[in-house]
């Protein structure tokens, strides 16, 4: 038996009827019964399901057509449990011929649904949150086609403005948090852009209620989402002749970037097809957002999940267009800390500088555009605080660390003073590192430390300037290419090089090959399944074997380094011979230039990234290839312990300040010192003033770090004697502690170390 998919004809009548029984009589659950009865008709489907999320994560069956009706109200499921379950713990539809095939299925004998065997199901959705789920089935295994599903999908659209007004379940209940209660609260986050803050909440949510979904006439809404898009460009296009965005860099980059998706053609004509299918353009605009989001949100690449931020925030700078109501926050005062759930970069730029202390996200990464122009501006960032949305109201006061991640919601008096006192003692101690942005870099017995800057970005590198580093130890060229959203070519590499040196002027610049894959997987890969990517298809493996993009990227450094001395440096090498693969496509690279008469570097310098133990043991082989060895401590960790460094669960179990870490560390810097290859360290160790005064004692004289380190590393530096601090450590390399943190503080404390 084969079911013709609904057309958008017979979309848009079920759509109207649809509308006329919620603007009728009748209580919401009476609503919700001629609903399901309607759906199941006009999908030719034998049962038509309805299940409403209720406290406890529980989905309750709130309405049926074909399915027994003593079952709807006792019939319940987790989130999670079964099909209708696993629909709403991934905010994603699901349609399956043969349904009791499938491992997710559960069977509720009180809903006599054994004689059905096809499923399509949908969430429900409203504000980014799943309600509930919509169900269909049939007897036959019917083949749901895509138009079907997208039907339900706008169906589901429609309900969820039924389940959110309050009469099925208490609006109370629908919270993420319902139980919270108005007293003092500290919220661990991650940090995103450093400071401290305080000031009173001001609670960000731009989602507008769409008040007509249905539409009468798709040809006056198409128009409408013209003009919509033309003024949404228009304003993104003043924000960038604002003063800080009007010149070229990285602020200005990423609202092009921005910009970009707001003319991508594809997510217009989804737009355009979902309102010829019945809706209105505002609500055309939400069923896209919600069906990328529902596509989207699984993955694991963070540059993917990041982009779905400012997908959400064009998403409402549009409807609010549509409505006739550009985007521009309410009218504050002075001190305001913004919460949100999360921000697109034009929504922060929204916003008054002069006016903001902090902001503060639900969701949230260091390489996210909000973040990224957080830094920028100096604008203290803390993202990932979970669950604070449900825990603050406008006008509570706020405190915020944003150099530690802390967040205090309605702080004790106790508190605010204590927090207080720490702003004023951070804004001395941030004026005693700029006092000695000028002294040099050596220890109290002489021994010179280079200290140098991790970088990303062309702005990033302006900080060499105010922190007076020695360098950039570490340039990932692989930000930019995920901030733009494609792979630049040639030229466009060129210039952005380019720029970098420049702005570097005669200071060094190690630039570090393409790191991608894993979680930082480029679009033009599309999605890559693998099971632990941190030891998957990454960095000099993806570069390996595709040649053609090293050798591009190889091309676009030597034309940005013709006449000064370039460093290049090759990420997750495991055997010497990945780094003579690496070289000899170099290599080839100068020989092309050389045969077209460019200008060539000065000098060339090669080095490689240890990150994988494996190397360690080949360092005799290997030094002698190389110009320098840089060690990378965030992978190089990880794999010793056999420990993920993003699972929560191992948060804190091993120590970077471990005795065997620290012997790995000092049998590099060893083996390096005998061949007479430069060493430097560039992990987040580098950066904690403890962590880098044991890397001074194991031997390391160069470390690379984020800029706000520079400072604190410095005085910590130029506090200790080197040979002491090698001289007790060599008494703890035997010890069978987890840690020698302990140790560490107590000498440092001892010997007046300005941790």
């Amino acid at each position: 038996m084969t079911h013709p998919p609904v057309s958008w004809s017979g979309s848009r009548r079920m759509l109207r009827r649809l509308r006329d029984i919620m603007a009728g009589s009748g209580s919401a659950q009476d609503q919700l019964d001629r609903i399901v009865t309607l759906i199941a008709r006009d999908m030719v489907a034998e049962v038509c399901s309805v299940y409403v999320r209720r406290a406890g994560e529980v989905l309750e069956l709130f309405a049926t057509q074909g399915l027994r009706r003593d079952a709807v109200h006792h019939t319940r499921l987790q989130v999670g449990e079964g099909l209708v379950g696993d629909i709403a713990a991934h905010a994603r539809p699901l349609a399956l011929a043969d349904a009791r095939s499938h491992p997710l299925f559960a069977f509720r004998p009180e809903t006599g649904e054994q004689d059905f065997s096809s499923l399509m199901g949908v969430p429900i959705i409203r504000s980014g949150r799943v309600l509930g789920v919509l169900v269909v089935q049939n007897r036959t295994q019917r083949q749901y086609a895509d138009e079907e599903i997208e039907t339900l999908q706008t169906v589901a659209m429609v309900l969820a403005e039924l389940v959110a007004a309050g009469e099925l379940v208490e609006r109370a209940e629908l919270r993420p948090d319902s139980d919270h209660v108005l007293l003092p609260q500290r919220l661990d986050g991650t940090p995103l852009s450093p400071g401290l803050g305080a000031g009173t909440a001001f609670l960000h949510r731009p989602r507008v209620t769409i008040e007509t979904i249905v539409a009468e006439d798709p040809a006056a809404e198409l128009s409408r989402l013209s003009d919509a898009v033309a003024a949404m460009q228009g304003q993104l296009e003043q924000l960038m002749q604002r003063s800080e965005l009007a010149v070229a860099g990285e602020p200005r980059e990423i609202l092009e970037t921005y910009l970009m998706f707001a003319q991508d053609r594809g997510w217009r004509q989804r737009i355009e097809e979902a309102i010829r299918s019945g809706l209105t353009a505002e609500a055309a605009v939400q069923k896209v957002q919600n069906d990328t989001r529902a596509r989207m949100a699984p993955m694991a690449d963070a540059f993917m999940r990041e982009r779905l931020l400012d997908l959400d925030d064009l998403t409402t700078r549009l409807i609010q267009h549509l409505y006739g109501d550009p985007p521009t926050p309410p009218p504050v005062g002075k001190d305001i800390i913004v919460i949100a759930r999360a921000m697109g970069p034009a929504e922060l730029l929204n916003y008054d500088r002069d006016s903001l202390r902090a902001v503060v996200l639900e969701e949230g990464a260091a390489t996210s555009h909000v973040a990224i122009i957080a830094g920028i501006l100096a604008l203290p960032m803390v993202g990932r605080a979970t669950g604070i949305l449900s825990r603050v109201e406008t006008g509570d006061p706020i405190l915020v660390d944003a150099d530690s991640g802390f967040v205090y919601v309605r702080p004790g008096e106790d508190v605010h003073a204590h927090f207080t006192h720490s702003m004023r003692r951070h804004g001395k101690l941030q004026q005693r590192y700029a006092d000695a942005r000028d002294l040099p870099v050596t220890t109290r017995d002489g021994v010179a430390i280079s200290l140098n800057l991790n970088a990303g970005m062309p702005g990033d590198v302006q900080h060499l300037q105010t922190t007076n580093a020695d360098g950039i130890g570490l340039y990932r060229t692989e930000v930019p290419f995920m901030v733009r959203g494609s792979h630049p070519d040639v030229a466009t590499q060129t210039n952005l090089y380019s720029r970098v040196l420049a702005e570097a002027g005669d200071k060094p610049v190690v630039f570090r090959t393409l790191d991608i894959g894993g979680d930082k997987l480029l679009p033009l890969f599309g999605e890559v399944a693998e099971d632990n990517p941190a030891m998957g298809w990454r960095a000099i493996r993806v570069a390996l074997d595709r040649p053609a993009l090293l050798r591009g990227q190889f091309r676009a450094l030597l034309a940005a380094n013709a006449g000064r001395e370039m460093s290049v440096l090759f990420p997750m090498i495991a055997e010497v011979s990945e780094f003579a693969a690496a070289r000899r496509l170099l290599d080839m690279e100068v020989a092309r230039a050389a045969d077209r008469g460019a200008t060539l570097p000065t000098a060339i310098c090669v080095g490689v990234m240890l990150e994988v133990p494996a190397l360690v043991w080949q360092l005799s082989a290997l030094l002698p290839q190389v110009d320098f060895v840089t060690v990378g401590t965030n992978d190089l960790i990880q794999f010793l312990f056999a420990s993920d460094r993003a699972n929560p669960r191992l948060e804190g179990r091993y120590d970077p300040l471990a005795p065997a870490v620290l012997a790995v560390l000092a049998q590099i810097v060893g083996a390096c010192d005998a061949a007479r290859v430069p060493v430097t360290l560039c992990g987040e160790m580098a950066g904690r003033t403890l962590e880098a005064m044991a890397l001074v004692g194991v031997g390391f004289r160069s470390l690379s770090m984020v800029p706000a380190s520079i400072g604190p590393v410095k005085a910590m530096i130029r506090s200790i004697s080197a040979t002491g601090l090698a001289d007790y450590l060599s008494e703890l390399k035997e010890s069978p502690a987890h840690s020698l943190r302990h140790q560490l503080r107590g000498f440092a404390l001892d010997h007046g170390a300005d941790l």
